[in-house]
């Protein structure tokens, strides 16, 4: 098993929604030519992701694109009518957001399979 290293220069800690000391850290190692996404319990490394460095830019569209989509557009009010106050109803309605588009990237026809999980390395 590898040991833990300390972060280095470039990277970031994010904690999760759902609390209970649970973070993802973000670390970038040039020598390697790769991000790490590493998921973490307290002081506890759960799980780890290495991506390419060339797929960073593809993350970061779908990141984007998730941030668009939550954004509402700007909607002009509407106009009151003619002589009188406005009412309730002449009030611009908020837009929905758009859904992000969604690439298949591989097989996703096979059947979940539960069980349980192997023992996490960390890397």
């Amino acid at each position: 098993m590898g040991g833990v290293l300390p972060m280095p220069s470039f990277g970031d800690l994010f904690t999760d929604v759902r609390g209970d000391d649970r973070t993802m850290r973000v670390s970038y190692h040039p020598e390697r030519g790769a991000v790490v996404l590493s998921l973490w319990s307290g002081t506890t490394c759960r799980g780890s992701f290495r991506m390419a460095v060339d797929d960073v830019s593809r993350l970061r569209t779908v990141l984007a694109e998730v941030e668009a989509s939550r954004t509402p557009t700007t909607v002009s009010p509407a106009v009151p009518p003619a002589g009188g106050p406005p009412g309730p109803l002449d009030a611009a309605a908020p837009v929905a957001p758009r859904s992000p588009a969604v690439d298949q990237t591989g097989d996703i026809s096979g059947t979940a399979h539960r069980g349980v999980l192997p023992v996490p390395r960390v890397a």
